[in-house]
């Protein structure tokens, strides 16, 4: 957040860290996956004009995340997989409002029978 607008420059190497860390859990506390989601959030809101065109990338790591914490059946305790889903859920409320709406869930929303990710989608399809 120090970096505000300037994150812009770094933009591409970011992107590349963030996908890297959110492909990978790091064991049952998900500290670094939840750093790493705050880390985006961050970046989403101060390089918000940058983020159309990087929508599809960020879009379909989240989902891939969601859909991740939902399925695994590890070791990671309730609280830290609710606090993963709420903050992706943020970073894709964060999306679907710096990309005009853009981030088109009706289709998952509506064939997804997991209730806790029908909650996620419900809650970036309300914030439109």
């Amino acid at each position: 957040t120090r970096l505000g607008i300037l994150i812009v420059r770094h933009l591409k190497r970011l992107e590349r860290v963030i996908l890297g860390y959110l492909e990978v859990s790091d064991g049952p506390g998900e500290e670094a996956r939840l750093g790493i989601l705050e880390t985006l959030q961050c970046t989403i809101e101060h390089a918000w004009p940058r983020m159309p065109c990087r929508l599809p990338v960020l879009l379909k790591a989240l989902l891939r995340l969601l859909w991740d914490v939902h399925t695994e059946r590890g070791p990671t305790p309730e609280p830290v997989r609710a606090a993963l889903l709420q903050r992706a859920t943020q970073c894709l409320i964060l999306l679907d409002r710096c990309c005009q709406g853009q981030v088109l869930l009706a289709g998952l929303h509506s064939c997804c029978e997991e209730s806790q990710l029908q909650e996620c989608f419900r809650k970036v399809q309300e914030s439109t």
